[in-house]
């Protein structure tokens, strides 16, 4: 099973200098940047996927700027992300058609041809067929009964782009294509896998379960396995639930994309950092210091006259330098604690709510501030990330550090991952039911 990381143009400055929150002299974005595969001692996943709406074209404004998008295309998407280093060549880059970026349109506007070309173009190793996302779920729909009219047509549209995606890539050997599962329900989907299979494909990317629970997906996979051939391969699409990617190993997966683990470094409330245990993945909330010139809230409450500005950089300052202090061992817990407690009430109270329920949020915030920084897990762990870092690593302030965390987090992750497949392979040798009962669900 191999973890492909969906790449979003995720890179850090590597002479970032956390004391001056500054850039390296000169930097020039994405030239004198690094992405994980080059700042890690290893890659931290087992190939990348880049999404057409990633980098954008002339219908949908992507993460790339036009010179960049043109770049890719001319010199290949390999040379581009610079994962052609040694050790990297023979990693695979997955593409697809970006799907989310033109949900809400009649049709795809991307012909199978066209999206052959752009894979052919960029020299991706993997391109999935032209889909349309169904986001319509009913587990209790039998057969392909049920399903919108919208969702039928979706479902009809995908299958026609795969056969039409499948027989004109036959022209270009060195791609392997992958067929877009959509549907309704668990069989609908199923239905789906086992027409892309008659097809001839023989490796089906399962779509549309980005909001999907993990029982829901069980249903899915558990339907779609019993349809097809043992030896058709499967890809999950955009695997929101990756902490749970042990419980889907019988099905057989050859392969799942995710950022959850970078994103999560930023976009959770709580789980930003992570730690592998004996058990599996722990969690810990990051340090929150944001700058307070650069801070929304902050910002605004300053400009209505509710904080003096020169209050809020003393109360910003003080719990930078006690949480660095901490780090060497010359400033307690429990002053740290109170520093960056104090300057939180600051930016985290919202007068929309009552007092009692500001207070009691803030007893949740300082609780898992108290957590981290008395466990220091940025200590005990010896990637670059932290071993360079330090406390940095755990501080929530600027993208520079957001984004370092979430390469360490990629890291941990990768490790998960290898021992979930360990796991599976030992229970294959035990002959333990876990992929036959798949089968017969």
């Amino acid at each position: 099973m191999k973890f492909i990381f969906a790449d979003s143009m995720d890179f850090i400055d590597p002479r970032y200098d956390f004391a001056t929150d500054s850039h390296g002299h000169g930097r020039q974005l994405y030239w004198d940047d690094q992405y994980p595969h080059e700042y890690m001692e290893r890659p931290p996943y087992d190939g990348i996927l880049v999404s057409r709406g990633i980098v954008g074209d002339h219908r949908f404004k992507g993460r790339y700027t036009s010179s960049q998008a043109m770049r890719f295309r001319r010199i290949g998407a390999r040379e581009f992300l610079r994962f052609d280093g040694p050790g990297l060549r023979d990693k695979p880059i997955y593409g697809d058609c970006g799907a989310f970026s033109y949900v809400d349109e009649e049709e795809p506007p991307y012909t199978a041809e066209e999206m052959l070309e752009f894979y052919v173009d960029a020299d991706f190793s993997h391109g999935c067929s032209v889909d349309h996302v169904v986001f319509e779920f009913d587990k209790r729909a039998t057969g392909t009964d049920g399903g919108s009219q919208d969702s039928r047509r979706r479902y009809e549209i995908t299958l026609t782009n795969a056969a039409d995606f499948l027989a004109l890539s036959r022209r270009f050997p060195g791609l392997t294509p992958l067929g877009v599962v959509q549907g309704w329900s668990p069989d609908s989907k199923a239905s789906a896998a086992k027409a892309l299979e008659s097809m001839g494909y023989d490796y089906l990317a399962v779509g549309g379960m980005v909001p999907l629970n993990a029982a829901s997906i069980h249903l899915c996979l558990q339907a779609i396995r019993a349809k097809i051939k043992p030896e058709t391969r499967l890809h999950l699409l955009g695997f929101a639930k990756a902490e749970q990617i042990g419980e889907f190993v019988r099905y057989g997966i050859e392969s799942f994309d995710s950022t959850s683990p970078l994103l999560r470094a930023f976009k959770d409330a709580r789980a930003n950092y992570y730690v592998l245990t004996d058990d599996g993945l722990d969690y810990y909330a990051a340090v929150r210091i944001p700058q307070s010139t650069e801070n929304p809230r902050l910002l605004r409450a300053a400009k209505e006259g509710r904080y003096r500005q020169e209050h809020l950089i003393d109360c910003e300052q003080r719990a930078l330098k006690l949480t660095r202090a901490y780090d060497k061992g010359i400033a307690s817990l429990e002053e740290t604690v109170e520093a960056v407690f104090e300057y939180n009430r600051l930016f985290l109270w919202d007068d929309h709510q009552s007092s009692d329920a500001n207070e009691r949020a803030l007893q949740v915030t300082k609780a898992n501030l108290t957590r981290t920084l008395a466990a220091r897990p940025w200590k005990d762990c010896n990637c670059r990330v932290c071993e360079s870092a330090s406390v940095e690593t755990i501080i929530f302030r600027s993208s520079n550090r957001n984004k370092r965390r979430g390469f360490h987090n990629l890291g941990v992750y990768y490790d998960y991952v290898r021992r979930q497949i360990n796991v599976s392979h030992r229970a294959e040798y035990l002959d333990l039911p876990s992929r036959s009962c798949a089968a017969e669900c």
